[in-house]
Order: C-alpha cells, then structure tokens, then sequence
C-alpha cells in the first residue's frame, strides 16, 4: 500500500514501473556526470475529480496511466538536471501544471545505474546499489522529500558476532563468534527543511560512502548493531537530515563445508532475518 506524507487518500492512482533513459550521445556533460541518465519511475496522483471513476465509471477528468507513462518519457527529454530529486521534482510540477485537476502527485524513482567502460563510449550495467527519491507537491508547494539509497549488498570474510541471545525449545541456531556476514540494506534521507533534499545528489553520495566505511571497519555483535553505527555515523556526517531510515536483511550464506578459513558456502534458506531502525536527532 502506497503512502503519502500529507495524509490519508481516499483515491489516488498512477503508472509505476515507467523506465526513461536519456542518453546525451555527443558526451558534452558538466564533468563527473554521466552522459547516461537512466531511472525508473512510479507517478501517484490523487484528486476529487477522479472520485467519479471509481463510484459512477465516469473518467472525463481521468488522466490514462498510459497517458502518464508517455509523460515521463517524454518530459524526461526537458530535464536538464542530473539527479533524482530534482527530477521528481520536476516531474510533479509539470504534471500538476497540465492537470488543473491533480490536487497533488507524488514522484518516486529509483536510478538504473551504468557504468563506462575505460574512456570509451561503452556502459554496462552498475549497482547493485540504486539512488532513490521520491517528491510530493501538492497545490501549495512541497510537500515532502527524502532521498536514498536501496540494493546494498555487503559481505565480510569475518568480524560479525551472534552469540548470547534467549534460548528455548525453538533455538535451533548455535552461538557465533566469528562468521563471514552477507547482508542487504536500504536506507532512507529525511531532511529537517526539505529544500536541503535537492543538494544535486551530494547526500547520497556520503551516505553511500559512509556505509561502506562502517561495514569495512566495525566488528559487530548483531546487525542491529551494524546499522545503529551506521545511522549515527550518516547524523553526524550529514547535519541536515533530521532522520534517517535503515532496514537490513541478513541473507548470511550457510556453510557447505569448512577447513579451518578455508569454506565453501552457499545460499540461505529462503526465510531472511528483517530488520530495521530509524534514528532521529
């Protein structure tokens, strides 16, 4: 279920799942910006106008899904910008300036990552971490924020600890004082004053930074633990997000067979551990 910063809605609707890649094919971008700005899109709109759809079958101020999938493409084609904030942004106020009837619209996009390949033309696929967004604006302005990162996939030969935890007939997992750690995480950005969101991606970038330095250098006890360093790290690294968002999920690998360090491992049943924080100053 999709949720909105302003409130409860009694209708709302949109197209998701809208992929837009602009491509400046000539290469003339401002330096460290890539020519390949890819992202994939979900546009939410919400209105009275569009109550009589639901209740009579009458669509005279409808908007068609595929009418707001052509949108996105093609306005995607107006944005000078390079990151995803600005936009969502960008295409929240466009459509609400072309739809009188949209009361308000909420923008969420997650980057496709590329990379180039050396000094050449060429990108193959990047990630598996993705820069994430999403905007609402409504008729007096903005209306909500936040920036992200999601897909992080991390993994430590050792230094992660779960030992000492309750133990009862279902305990089935033994003590663990020094195991290789695979986990995933998303994180979200929430600012005290929401034009600090549009900082041309330059949050985003510390935080992606900042996860990695602490899962690189901090022994743990749990995941939780984990992620607490992390939050507290990306407050004080990151003065004007008033909160921040965390949720892991341990996908640690089982053990195939084990000499000494040397292991083979293999993938986890599908049941993961889930677990999240959120922290605020």
């Amino acid at each position: 279920m999709e949720q909105f910063s302003s409130g409860w809605k009694r209708n709302y609707y949109g197209k998701g799942d809208v992929t837009a890649y602009r491509l400046h094919r000539d290469g003339r971008v401002p330096d460290g910006r890539s020519p390949v700005f890819a992202a994939n899109v979900l546009l939410l709109v919400y209105g009275d106008a569009f109550w009589p759809t639901y209740t009579t079958g009458d669509n005279t101020g409808l908007v068609a899904t595929d009418s707001m999938k052509n949108f996105i493409q093609r306005e995607t084609l107006e944005f000078q910008g390079f990151d995803l904030e600005e936009y969502c942004r960008f295409l929240a106020d466009r459509f609400m300036s072309r739809y009188p009837q949209v009361e308000g619209a909420q923008v969420s996009a997650a980057e496709v990552p590329f990379e180039r390949i050396g000094a050449s033309t060429a990108f193959v696929p990047a990630g598996p971490e993705r820069a994430t967004a999403r905007v609402e604006a409504g008729r007096k302005g903005l209306l909500e924020a936040i920036t992200g990162i999601t897909g992080f996939r991390l993994l430590s030969l050792g230094g992660s600890a779960f030992h000492g935890f309750v133990r009862d007939e279902y305990t089935t997992l033994p003590d663990l004082h020094d195991r290789p750690l695979h986990m995933w995480l998303d994180l979200e950005l929430h600012y005290a004053d929401l034009q600090d969101a549009f900082n041309e991606g330059a949050a985003v970038s510390r935080a992606r930074r900042l996860v990695h330095e602490v899962f690189t250098s901090f022994e743990s006890g749990s995941i939780q633990q984990v992620i607490y360093q992390m939050g507290t790290a990306l407050l004080d690294a990151l003065p004007r997000v008033k909160e921040v968002h965390l949720e892991a999920q341990n996908r640690t690998w089982d053990s195939a067979a084990e000499r000494d360090r040397l292991g083979v491992f293999t993938d986890p049943r599908p049941p993961y551990g889930c677990l999240g924080l959120r922290l605020t100053r």
